[in-house]
């Protein structure tokens, strides 16, 4: 191979395993009940307010339906979604002071060095979204929450994570143990 190629596949690789790493796990907690959680048909507890609210219900939905919770009939279950998303900015600092010495001997003779560098601007910052989904499934002929779970993650793409793919974190091996927290990837 040429030199150009093996630096072309390099960058490839480098881009790649960036893009990679960029997908953060999932952080989950879920509680439930100590009944069994009959798989039936659930539905929104509540019509939706708006446009973006039937889409995070349309991918709880979805999830339930994938997991068992469809069927003919009335709703046995009714459930409520609740999306929140935060940006912040993380800051990088950089060290106020740094020293580096070296040394080299050879031909004519030696040397040492020392040098001193000073930061100045002291920080730099990328903003980073936190995306919350939080589920509970009721129901609602006792009003009784019979289990309720959230997820987060973090992203620096605009927007933020996905609800989807924070709904396919929180509803993978449902029910989940009740308390714990996992990370999903």
């Amino acid at each position: 191979m040429t030199r150009t190629t093996l630096l072309c596949a390099a960058l490839a690789a480098t881009v790649f395993s960036s893009q990679v790493a960029l997908a953060r796990p999932v952080q989950v907690t879920r509680f439930a009940t100590a009944e069994e959680i009959v798989r039936a048909p659930a539905a929104p507890a509540v019509a939706p307010a708006s446009l973006e609210q039937s889409t995070y219900d349309a991918a709880v939905g979805r999830e339930l339906v994938r997991i068992g919770f469809s069927g003919e009939g009335a709703a046995r279950y009714t459930y409520s979604v609740e999306v929140t998303r935060e940006v912040r900015t993380d800051r990088v600092r950089r060290a106020p002071v740094t020293i580096g010495i070296g040394g080299g001997t050879g031909g004519w003779g030696g040397g040492v060095g020392l040098g001193a560098s000073f930061g100045v601007g002291s920080t730099r910052g990328r903003d980073m979204t936190v995306t919350r989904l939080a589920v509970q499934l009721r129901d609602p002929a006792s009003g009784k929450v019979v289990w309720e779970g959230r997820a987060e993650a973090e992203s620096t793409a605009p927007g933020g994570e996905p609800v989807e793919r924070l709904a396919a974190a929180l509803f993978r091996d449902f029910p989940g143990k009740s308390g714990r927290t996992i990370s999903v990837k």
